[in-house]
Parts: C-alpha cells; structure tokens; sequence
C-alpha cells in the first residue's frame, strides 16, 4: 500500500513492478483514494541479468498518458537487506537520467607512439563492440547510438557511433582513437611526470542515446572507466549502464508520499545435479528414519528460525521424487502424540500442516480453478450487497435482502466444493486417506475425529482460504475491492462452519463471537449439510481410483494475451502482429480472437515438435519465442521476459515426452527467401543450432530438484551453528545418559534418540561442508573469467 500521495487530492492510482525499465506486473487501479491500498502479491522467477527492481506509482488518466507518481528502485546487490520483512520507502522522482537499463561491451588500449618528430607519446584506442538489453522507447525498439569521449580537466573529446536502427542490441563495432596530448616542451625526465599527471586526471565517458529525429535524444545510460586503469594492457569487458551522476537528485522527495512492500528475494548458485546426490539422498530416506525428529527433513524444520523457509523446498523436493506422502504420514503422527483432544487435532502451525498447506498449494491449483473460479468470477464481477453486521450496514441496507444474498452465494460455494470430489488429486486424496486414519487411531472412542482431521486441512486450510484471497490462488488477476473483499469474508466464514464437522449443532453455533453470524447459521438445516460434508470427505479422503472421466479432462495450464505474427505473408512490420488471447491445456495450444471466444487456430500438443526463443533481429521485437510444428513457425511476442519465459517453460514441460521431438532448430525467422540466422536458401532445411534441454519437471507441477536441494543447502549453511550446538546436546545425551546441560539452548528441539540424530546431523554437517568446497572453487573459476568492468 501507499500514503500520502501527490498531487493531495483524491486520484485513481496503480502500482508497476519494474526489471529495470521493463514493466513485468501491474496491480489494478484503486481509485479515489490518496493512500491506496493494493494488497497485491507476485512471484516470478527472473529471467534475465538487472541491475534494478523497482517500483513505479501512477496516477491514471482516462485521456492522456499516465503520470508517473513516483517510484522506488533498489539495488539488485541490496535486495538481501529487505527481503522477508516489511519495509516503508519513500517515493523518489522519476528523472529521465536516472531510468537506465542494458550493458555495453567495450574494449579499451592504450598505444605508445614514436611521432614524426621522434618523440614518444600515447593513444588510446577505444573500441565499442555492441550492447544489451537496451529499454523499448514507447513501446518499440530503440534507434540507439553511442557518443565515445576522452574528459579531463582541460578537454573533451567526443566522437560519435552510426545510428542502429530499432534494436535494443545494437551492433556497433567501430574503433575510435584520441591523442593524449603533450606539452610541447618537455625533457624525458618530465615526459614521464606530464603522463602519469595526465592519465590520473583522464577518463573514457561512453553515453547511450535513443535517436529522436524531429524530437530530442533519449538518455539511454552511461559508463565512466579512468584511463590509469589501462597503463599498456588491453582490457575488454562487459560494463553495466549507470544513471547521470545528477540523476535522481532533488530536494523534493519528501512530498511525494511513500510505499510499503514486502519483498521476499532469493539467488541460488545451482551446482550440476550430481553434487547434490548425498544430500538428496538423505532427505528422500526421511520417512525412513525411526524416530522420524532424527531425520534431515524434521532437522531443517528445527534449525530455520521460520518453519516456512524449510518447508517449501522441502515439501516440492520430496513430490518431485514422490516421497511425500510417507513423510507427511510420519510427521503428523508426531504431531499426534502431542495432540490430547480431538477438538483441536491439526489446528496448530506445525511441520505437519504446514507441509499439507503446502502440497495443497502446489497440487490443488488446477482442483481450486476448476471448482471455485466460476462461482469466484460470478461474485466479483457481479456483485451483490451481502453485509448482514448491523454495524456496518449503510444507509438504505436492506438486511433480508443481504441475507439472501448472502445465502444464494453460500449455497452455490458449498454446492461446487461438495461436488468437486471427483477431480481431487490422487495425491490429496492420499494424504488425506493416511490423516484421517492416523487420527481414528489416536482417537479410537471418537467416531467424528476422523472427519474432522480431514475437514481441517480441506475446508478450513484450502477452500476457505481460496475464497477470502482469489488473487493469491490465481483465481483473480488482482486483489478484489473492499466490498467484495467483505462478501468473500462473510462467505468464507460460512464455508469453514459448514465444513467443520458437526459445527452446526446448537451448541456449536451458541459459540459465535458474532451474533448476525448465529442468526443466519440457523436457516441451514444441519442433517441436509452434515450428510453432504460426510461424504465429500468420504470420497477425498479415499484411496479408490477416480472415475476415467474425471482424467480425461484436459488439464488447463496456462493462458493470457500476446501478440503472434501472421501465418503465411512475406510482409514484415506491425500489421503482421496481432493480438491474441493464447491458451494452453494438457491437450492442445490455442489462440483466440478474445478471451471466452472459440479458438481461431489450434495446435495439438502431441504435433509440438520444439519450443524455443526467437532472435530479436528476425522482427526486431524483444520477448519473441517460437513453436514448432507440423506447418510453418508460430512466432510470438509475450509482453516482457517474465511472461515470455513463462510461456516456454510450460510449453516445454508439456511437450517434453513428445516422441518427434527437434534436435536442432532455427534461432531465426526465414525471410525474403532465406534463414537470417545461416542463409541456408530451404525452407524445411534441418536447424542450424542444436535445441535447448529438456526440463526436468513435472507436467503439471513446475519444480526444479536441484534448485530446491541448493535452497535446503543454503538454509543449512545459514544455520550452521544451530546444526553444531544441537550435535554437541546429542552427543552429551548420549555419554552422560542424563539431563541436557544447557537445557536453554536446546529446549525447543525436538530429541528423542539422541544417538540416531547425532548420526544424522554428523551426515548432514559432513555433505554441507563438502559442498561449501564445490561452491567456492564454483566462485574462484566465476571470478577468474568474469569479464564485468562493473561487477
């Protein structure tokens, strides 16, 4: 959210994240407002290098250009600083000198030259190869060239590049020299003392500019390297674009409000998969381990400070090598034994839940869409008054007609999710079959607990949760309003009673903090619910097959608006690019005229024969990919990198089994008769560079093993003392066979078998120590070849 925005007056104002100057999410418009609420969240994965993530406040205009606001920018090095916390940060300018974003590749020498006179004196020799990842200029490509000059106190020598017409990675390669001057007289004693002066006090200024033709030039960027630094070596290297010294500088930052975020960053130097085979291995045998506190997977969770840390690499880790089932059975019957009623079974934050939190998450993203998204949809986009608090009723509220209202939603919620049953994942339905059993052994005398541990996770984890924040479950594009967020409120506090075993009693419904809630509990008749609830659970909580028609639904995966070039014509520019509303299913990959209307052009997925990037030079457009099938490319454009390696990925994990698959493509488009990127003059000639890998993951499951063994590795690293001093407790336990010595230090361990986890963590501590060796002989082999000027 933000406060205390300019100009002071009511506006209607929206927020933008920002890959330097790539635009990569947009929340929606608040309107009316001064301190906007946005409650927004994004995780993406960056696909690209950057130097910025920042944060740009907008004030909409219905007729003219959005006005930016403000904007908050970090450092991509000072990420670390303000990850996992909230944080205020006040609005700074925009200024055109400060918006940069791309690299250019330089190299630079220093010559000593025998003159006709015979005397000596230097040249410096710059040569500007290319550049990178340069920003759009509304929307397009920019017509970059480069301004080279030799400063110092008394000159300023400039020369000038070649325009590169829209390009945001423009070839340049064009060598400029400078004299660096002499006095002109001067012994060859002193010769030596005017170079050294005149070289401490030179630098090579490169500035990037965007061609305007009729219209002024658009700073690009700079980059500034002192001549001293060459002395009579060549040096070459990539440098990052800086912003103007005097960018972002004004005396007006206070005035123009502040933005709070919470931004969670994390960056993994993933080894090749083989490194991390001990380590993998060693928390795939968890739910092997008696007892299962003496297992690395139940050690994470007691040395992260915060459970969630440790439980969402573990639990993706342990469903990619399907291993998660058995370790959540073994976890929460742990959590069992602490358990003394059955009233309050599963209702705390423990390892167990939050692992089935969790699984629920990443599995049942398809099960939520499939059975919440119409109702949800129907709600936000048509809603009706619902509010039934007395309190908060406005003026002219009838509280009858709210009521009903209220009532129709309820009904139509509860209908879809009692009826769901049948596209349960196989895997929630296993989890829930080993909980429901665990808890009627625990409980034998109760025959409603095994229900009621059920329903804990299903309704009041999953469904009720899903209801009160769509947008974080991807069952809404944004955050819904503060009407609608009330409704979803009201409504989701319904479906936790209905689904709360036997909370329909008298008993139960005297209970309520809030009396409205009690008197519209009492329009349900308790037996009619009660039965339907009963049986849903049944059917979740069942390890039958599911029925074949439930499978043989295609499986909708992704979809969202992009631009795709037309099929078949030779002619090249923007009317050969239309937008589109693209989709993807297990089954097929299509394109739409407009979101809900038939498909125009489908594309099987078992026809799919690669997926892969586009060159920017075959269209001159960024953020190009191509899908290769049984006719000509289809090229698209996504909207920035985020969304276009989004869309690649999930078209590579669905098509990853295909048996036809390419071995080679062609990086370029075929134009004018020939490939751009190997002149071969054949259409159907075999591809000049070889396809990228396969991705290793699950088709409807996005996870990366060694991504997530890197994270658990680094958790243990950061939280390396704590492994240690837990390793002294159990080795202590186990030769006195007495009380723990310090029992502050360890009271919040779990220790059941001081041997068995004392073996584990020596493990644990041993696999950790020889990674740290790969990693760091990793960094030594990255900084000898780093060819970054400014890194």
């Amino acid at each position: 959210d933000a406060k205390h925005l300019v100009p002071n007056k009511m506006r209607d104002f929206f927020c933008t994240i920002n890959l330097d100057q790539e635009e990569v999410f947009r929340t929606q418009v608040v309107e009316k407002s001064l301190s906007p609420y946005f409650g927004e969240e994004f995780y993406f994965e960056i696909p690209r290098t950057f130097q910025w993530l920042s944060f740009y406040i907008y004030d909409k205009s219905v007729l003219q250009k959005d006005l930016r606001i403000g904007k908050v920018s970090i450092k991509k090095e000072d990420l670390c600083n303000y990850t996992g916390k909230e944080n205020w940060f006040m609005l700074q300018p925009v200024d055109s000198n400060s918006e940069v974003q791309g690299k250019v590749h330089l190299e630079l020498k220093l010559n000593e030259l025998i003159t006709d006179n015979g005397s000596v004196c230097q040249q410096l020799v710059v040569h500007i190869k290319e550049c990178h990842g340069l920003p759009l200029i509304n929307g397009q490509n920019c017509d970059p060239y480069a301004t080279v000059s030799l400063v110092g106190p008394s000159r300023n020598d400039q020369k000038k590049t070649k325009v590169k017409k829209k390009t945001s990675n423009p070839q340049f390669n064009e060598t400029f020299y400078f004299e660096v001057t002499r006095s002109s007289s001067y012994t060859k004693k002193s010769q030596f003392q005017v170079e050294e002066e005149d070289i401490e006090k030179l630098e090579v200024r490169v500035d990037l500019w965007n061609n305007g033709n009729l219209v002024q030039d658009i700073f690009l960027g700079e980059i500034k390297v002192p001549v001293k630094v060459l002395r009579n070596d060549s040096f070459q290297a990539w440098y990052l674009l800086q912003p103007r010294e005097n960018g972002n500088k004004s005396s007006k930052t206070d005035d123009l409000g502040s933005l709070r975020l919470n931004i969670c960053y994390t960056e993994d130097c993933v080894l090749p998969s083989e490194y991390y085979t001990s380590l993998r291995n060693l928390l795939l045998k968890s739910s092997d381990v008696q007892p299962i506190s003496a297992s690395a997977g139940y050690i994470l969770s007691e040395v992260c400070r915060d459970k969630y840390d440790a439980v969402l690499p573990l639990v993706r880790l342990l469903l990619h090598h399907h291993k998660l089932v058995p370790f959540i059975a073994a976890v929460a019957e742990l959590d069992l034994k602490d358990t003394q009623e059955a009233n309050t079974i599963f209702r705390g934050n423990s390892l167990a839940t939050r692992c089935v939190d969790e699984m629920m998450k990443i599995v049942g993203k398809h099960y939520l869409k499939v059975t919440l998204k119409p109702v949800i949809d129907e709600i936000c986009e048509s809603p009706k008054p619902c509010e039934i608090d007395p309190i908060k009723l406005k003026e002219g509220d009838n509280v009858d007609v709210n009521m009903e209202n209220l009532r129709y939603y309820v009904d139509k919620v509860f209908r879809e999710i009692v009826r769901s049953s049948i596209s349960c994942p196989t895997l929630m339905c296993d989890v829930f079959y080993s909980l429901r059993h665990l808890a009627a052994k625990r409980f034998p005398n109760d025959p409603h607990v095994q229900y009621s541990a059920v329903s804990s996770f299903v309704f009041l984890r999953f469904f009720a949760v899903a209801v009160v924040s769509p947008h974080t479950f991807h069952l809404r594009p944004h955050h819904p309003d503060a009407q609608t967020s009330r409704t979803l409120t009201l409504i989701s506090k319904a479906i936790q009673t209905l689904g709360s075993w036997g909370s329909l009693t008298k008993s139960k419904l005297s209970s309520f903090k809030e009396t409205f809630m009690c008197e519209f509990f009492k329009t349900f008749q308790e037996e009619k619910f009660t039965e339907s609830v009963k049986k849903f659970l049944d059917d979740v909580s069942s390890t039958e097959s599911k029925e074949p028609s439930g499978l043989s639904e295609p499986v909708h995966l992704k979809e969202g608006e992009m631009y795709k070039r037309a099929q078949g014509r030779t002619r090249i520019g923007k009317k050969n690019f239309k937008k589109r509303w693209f989709c993807l299913t297990s089954r097929e990959f299509t394109y739409h005229k407009q979101q809900d209307k038939e498909p125009i052009f489908t594309i099987p997925i078992k026809n799919i024969l690669a997926v892969e990037k586009l060159d920017e030079s075959s269209f001159n457009k960024k953020n190009m990919f191509q899908v290769l099938h049984g006719e000509k490319p289809l090229y698209i454009q996504a909207n920035n990198c985020v969304e276009a390696s989004e869309w690649i990925e999930a078209l590579c994990r669905v098509t990853r089994c295909n048996q036809k698959r390419l071995n080679f493509y062609h990086p370029s488009a075929f134009l004018n008769g020939n490939w751009l990127c190997c002149k071969a003059t054949i259409e159907n000639t075999v591809g000049c560079a070889r396809c990228t890998a396969d991705v290793p993951a699950d088709t409807q499951i996005e996870i990366d093993g060694d991504r997530e063994a890197e994270r658990i590795y680094s958790l243990f690293t950061i939280n390396m003392s704590k492994l240690q001093k837990l390793e002294e407790a159990c080795g202590s336990i186990a030769v006195y066979q007495g009380p723990r010595k310090e029992p502050d230090d360890y009271s919040n361990f779990t220790i059941e078998d001081s041997v068995a986890t004392f073996h584990t963590l020596k493990q644990i501590i041993d696999i950790v120590e020889k990674l740290n060796e790969s990693h760091e002989k990793y960094q030594k082999k990255r900084s000898s070849s780093a060819k970054y000027g400014s890194e």
